[in-house]
């Protein structure tokens, strides 16, 4: 037998691995088990011995191999493996379990709780096919008994299932209890046990289960993985050679521990090992963009000499905070270096981002230079239009418009030119001379291909991009990882204090009342829904279109107006102009008015559904009110089916935190469903987890910039 160690610090072993002769084609025994051995020495090892008859030296690497070069895998097996993505070797070794279950302890069947899954065992007693409605709807059950109780389990309109059971059959079984009275799981996952098993891969171990696909059986593909591991783990290579990751094992060693570890942390230390590879590869593109940016351009003079700086900073109406003072010199300095400038700025709703872009805008404008500033809605843009039209009208600097729907004229070249817009900025037909400084606004909205494309536009400008959500720091490591951050940590001084509030349906004729008063007073308010009209909802959803008259019912005399995103650009305008001058006193709106909407006597703020949107999108919302001097209000309405929902909702009735906010929403939703599925720069890992490996990503940057 040969022995191969794999020296890897103070952490646990990974088992022996011992490859017997695979049976004949045709035949698989797993009556003759394969055994595994507890490593009794302090380091990892792993002991592989070669098939009797080793097959001729592929052509290709080792685990490049494709799939069907295995055995025991033809063409029906190819074909299901291709459905998971698994093609190669080396595809299978990485294919992770799902979960894993403990098959060396078991709950009894009478042992069975409602509050949680397990996984129990037992003898098929009674099984069969009901039909109904005319054979179109079915049920198949089986019934079974481990001598402390019987269990029934059913799976509807799938009478295919059928086909896997006999009576007599031992089968595991995980879900959890729909009810005692019987015993029933609707819908389990089950695998039947073969005689002989008891010391096999699949019995009296902790269990690898994996993501499969229609007719691929889990034992097969678990026992398919044990005898790939025998013949290929020792030639799984590590990918920095020379680096070797402290209190971390061997790569080779975390890919066995993936699927069959001894305790259930092996399998979380092999996780983190191969999700550090993945963190190192991602860091190493990031790095690399930024030092091939720096190796292949120079950075503009945007620096300014304050000829309009200062008049418009006398202008303002209020002074700088110090964390925008602080911000400013830190771009500054940046539209002065040698490379061009690559920054986020982060800061939270109403910190006062507006103003630290525009006295960035004066710095290249003053040095001759022309600025775009990109935004995701016409709403968005429109108010930007106007702030910077009356900062900027009086220095005698143009402020031009482009949207999908209206433009103001193509800029000239007769001086510098702000152009504020939409995505119509990055399609082929606008053009901008000399284009110094590319602002993005509410950068999240956008994909990094966006962000280059209007990047595209000159000739290596400087980039500002800003987001009033806040960036949880492994997106911002990872997703920004190639930007500096510059954080606005201060709120101007004046502004009213913002309550929040949970509150479930029932509670709304109160919530109405208390509306009402705050009207009476002169105050304003929002109504925000997560659907348009009848047609998006489902669930008892409420939608935009259809509360609007029971909300101007509930609120005479005081007038509604309603605003979503299907209306024409004048139509919103039109809604939003009676808003703002107070000719209409509340808006019931979708999530059209996250960004964009700044009118300071709108003071309350209800959000129906309110489990429907992530928690940074509610912060965002939340972010319309509190912009005056008044003490605003913010009421989310949620549902009282959904405890769990509730008490999410409560972390935005404990702090204003924007960034708190974020890392709670980001645990709790996950970067795909917290960015959206097209977020272009989100990165696919299989391991990796942005919501829990901070320490993780923050060594792979260090790692990565020495390997660079």
């Amino acid at each position: 037998m040969l022995k191969r160690p794999f020296a890897l610090g103070n952490v646990r072993r990974a088992p022996e691995i011992t490859d017997p002769q695979p049976p004949p084609v045709g035949t698989l025994d797993f009556a003759n088990p394969f055994p595994v051995e507890a490593a009794k020495h302090h380091r990892y090892r792993s002991r592989v011995t070669p098939p009797a008859k080793p097959p001729a030296p592929p052509a290709l690497p080792p685990l490049a191999a494709p799939v069907n070069s295995l055995w025991g895998v033809g063409g029906e097996r190819t074909q299901q493996l291709a459905r998971l993505k698994l093609f190669t070797v080396g595809d299978l070794l990485l294919h992770a379990p799902r979960r894993y279950e403990d098959r060396r302890h078991f709950r009894t069947i009478a042992e069975l709780t409602l509050d949680e899954a397990r996984t129990t065992r037992g003898k098929i007693v009674a099984l069969g096919l009901k039909k109904f409605r005319g054979g179109q709807k079915s049920v198949f059950e089986i019934i079974l008994d481990d001598g402390t109780a019987r269990l029934h389990c059913r799976w509807w309109n799938l009478p295919f299932m059928q086909n896997y059971f006999m009576m007599g059959d031992e089968v595991f079984v995980h879900g959890k209890l729909l009810e005692t009275k019987p015993r029933t799981i609707d819908h389990p996952e089950t695998e039947v046990i073969e005689a002989g098993e008891e010391s096999s891969i699949h019995i009296n171990r902790i269990a690898p289960i994996y993501s499969l696909t229609e007719g691929l059986p889990q034992r097969w593909l678990r026992g398919l993985i044990w005898r790939t591991l025998q013949q290929f783990v020792n030639q799984v290579p590590e990918p920095w050679p020379g680096f070797s990751p402290p209190a971390l094992p061997a790569r080779a060693n975390a890919v066995h521990m993936l699927h069959f570890p001894e305790e259930f942390s092996d399998a979380e230390i092999a996780r983190r090992r191969l999700a550090l590879d993945e963190f190192v590869e991602l860091q190493r593109g990031i790095l690399g963009r930024r030092k091939n940016l720096e190796s292949h351009s120079a950075g503009l003079p945007c620096g300014g000499d304050n000829r309009w700086m200062r008049p418009f900073l006398a202008g303002l109406g209020f002074r700088l905070t110090e964390a925008q003072t602080r911000v400013l010199r830190e771009i500054r300095a940046d539209m002065t270096a040698a490379h061009p400038m690559r920054r986020l700025l982060q800061g939270d709703v109403g910190s006062g981002k507006t103003a630290v872009a525009a006295c960035a805008a004066l710095m290249a404008l003053e040095s001759g230079f022309n600025v775009v500033l990109m935004v995701p809605t016409e709403i968005l843009a429109e108010q930007h239009h106007r702030n910077f039209t009356k900062w900027f009208g009086p220095l005698g600097i143009r402020v031009e418009f482009q949207t999908g729907s209206r433009k103001t004229g193509q800029p000239g070249a007769t001086g510098p030119v702000l152009c504020i817009g939409t995505h119509a900025l990055i399609e082929s037909g606008f053009t901008l001379p000399h284009l110094g400084l590319v602002i993005i606004d509410e950068q999240h909205k956008f994909g990094v291909v966006q962000r280059e494309e209007l990047l595209r536009k000159g000739n290596f400008p400087h980039l500002l991009v800003m987001t009033a959500t806040p960036i949880p720091r492994t997106l911002g490591l990872t997703l920004y990882g190639d930007l500096d951050v510059s954080v606005i940590d201060e709120l101007p001084g004046g502004r009213g204090r913002i309550k929040t509030y949970v509150r479930l349906a029932d509670k709304l004729p109160k919530v109405w009342d208390f509306i009402r008063e705050k009207l009476a007073a002169g105050r304003q308010a929002y109504v925000v829904y997560s659907r348009v009209d009848a047609a998006d909802t489902a669930n008892d959803l409420k939608a935009a279109t259809l509360e609007a008259e029971n909300i101007q019912r509930a609120l005479q005399p005081f007038r509604v107006g309603l605003l979503h995103g299907r209306l024409k650009a004048a139509e919103k305008a039109a809604v939003m102009t009676a808003f703002r001058t107070n000719t209409l006193q509340v808006l019931v709106a979708t999530a059209l008015i996250e960004v964009g909407v700044d009118v300071p006597n709108a003071t309350i703020m209800v959000v129906e559904n309110a489990e429907r949107f992530g928690l940074a999108q509610l912060h965002q919302l939340r972010g319309r009110i509190g912009r005056g001097a008044h003490e605003s209000h913010c009421i989310l309405i949620g549902s009282a089916k959904n405890p769990d929902a509730h008490t999410r909702l409560q972390v935005l009735a404990e702090t204003t935190d924007g960034f708190k906010i974020a890392e709670a929403d980001l645990k709790l939703r996950g970067p795909g469903e917290l960015l959206g599925r097209d977020q272009s720069g989100l990165p696919g890992l299989k391991f990796g987890r942005l919501e829990d490996d901070l320490d993780l990503i923050r060594q792979a940057r260090e790692i990565a910039g020495k390997l660079i």
